[in-house]
């Protein structure tokens, strides 16, 4: 099947969507914004609600998040400085609300039995860890590129593939990061050579419409010509691409709730390698 590459509005939307994920993309850079999402806090302030953090690695992030332009730090009077979300980094809520609900809908989660009844109970995730899981999904190297590529295409090969989003259309170095998003759930494979979006990688759309509006500087999602959301099955144009063009209103914003009072409604989780029990989602 030829590809021509996606349209240049396209193309320029993607370029910004990557650079906003390379803001997000730092660990524990997502807990960090939402410890300031309430307030303006002084450095000591903030470590406490950040223990996972070792001595020294707090100060960067800080640095690094005011130099992106998402906090702003303060100097009220000598030895009293605060730190606090800038206009844009407030703008992040509905991206880091996407993140979340997506993280939560469709990872698995460990389950453990309550102390006090002993039944299994499902672990309860805060936004933040489940949004900071779900962009290690869609970070990586091609990663984003692949799944705006199969989401125009419908259907495509690698090689394909690897006309679209690499210079010179190089598979080898294509694979590893395709594998891997097919290991993650968000890719089938075809028999042989194709590949497909999977539900789950369908369902990325109101991450990367909320992800386009604020690399756009748009306080709400708008219309998507891509990630569109969809009602009901679209339909293929003969060549296996699927009418992503057409114009459809935008969904809701997601609601779950990204406040800093339920990050901390348990203790700080560490990343687990593998959840122990499946909940029908991707393993932590």
């Amino acid at each position: 099947m030829p590809t021509t590459g996606l349209p240049r509005p396209l193309t320029a939307d993607l370029a910004r969507v990557g650079e906003s994920l390379e803001m997000l993309s730092p660990r524990w850079t997502v807990w960090t914004l939402m410890t300031l999402s309430d307030q303006p806090m002084r450095y000591t302030e903030i470590k406490p609600r950040l223990g996972m953090l070792q001595d020294g690695q707090l100060a960067p992030r800080l640095a690094r998040l005011t130099a992106d332009g998402l906090v702003e730090r303060r100097q009220e009077h000598v030895r009293h400085v605060n730190y606090r979300l800038s206009a844009r980094g407030h703008a992040l809520t509905g991206v880091i609300a996407a993140l979340a609900s997506y993280g939560d809908s469709h990872l698995d989660k460990e389950t453990k039995p309550n102390r006090k009844t002993g039944e299994l109970e499902v672990e309860r995730i805060p936004p933040a860890q489940n949004a900071e899981d779900v962009l290690t999904l869609i970070t990586p190297k091609h990663a984003t590129p692949l799944l705006w590529a199969l989401r125009s295409e419908g259907r495509a090969s690698g090689r394909d593939l690897a006309a679209m989003v690499l210079p010179g259309g190089n598979t080898a170095l294509l694979y590893s990061p395709l594998r891997q998003l097919v290991a993650d759930g968000l890719v089938e494979r075809l028999g042989h050579s194709d590949y497909q979006l999977s539900a789950q990688g369908m369902e990325l759309a109101p991450v990367f419409r909320s992800l386009s509006a604020w690399g756009a500087g748009r306080r709400t999602q708008a219309e998507h010509p891509l990630w569109a959301e969809r009602t009901a099955p679209d339909p293929q144009l003969p060549d296996g691409r699927w009418a992503a063009n057409r114009s459809l209103p935008a969904a809701a914003p997601p609601a779950t709730s990204v406040r800093a009072g339920n990050l901390f409604s348990h203790a700080q989780p560490a990343r687990p390698a593998a959840a122990s029990s499946s909940m029908g989602g991707r393993a932590r």
